[in-house]
């Protein structure tokens, strides 16, 4: 080995160390932003479920119950529209922090009621 090309394995591993902490980073970002978006999704199906099960039954309140329901999901009702027949669609927001990009939010949309309606 020269002296000309002493030292220069620790600068290519201090290379590979920076590009694989950031590699990770952004699996890490990711992951967080799917969780977020499979709990939104869970949020939004449970939600428009208890609201379609008050309105099949005639209950005018059945975006009130939606919208506990999402909140005990740790999401926040965004929209509630009671439709005909006791159909119930609902979107549901649930907010994710993606470190140094800040608080975004993860939004999910479901639709709930009888069969055939």
């Amino acid at each position: 080995m020269s002296d000309r090309e002493r030292g220069s394995a620790t600068v290519w591993v201090l290379a590979l160390a920076g590009v694989l902490a950031v590699v990770g980073a952004a699996a890490v970002l990711v992951a967080a932003a799917v969780t977020a978006r499979h709990r939104a999704g869970s949020a939004a199906d449970l939600a428009a479920l208890a609201a379609a099960g008050r309105a099949v039954t005639g209950d005018p309140d059945g975006c009130a119950v939606a919208a506990d329901m999402a909140r005990a999901n740790g999401a926040r009702l965004a929209t509630c529209t009671v439709e005909g027949g006791g159909v119930v669609a609902v979107t549901v927001v649930v907010p994710v922090r993606l470190g140094p990009l800040g608080l975004h939010d993860a939004t999910a949309r479901a639709r709930a009621g009888p069969a055939g309606g």
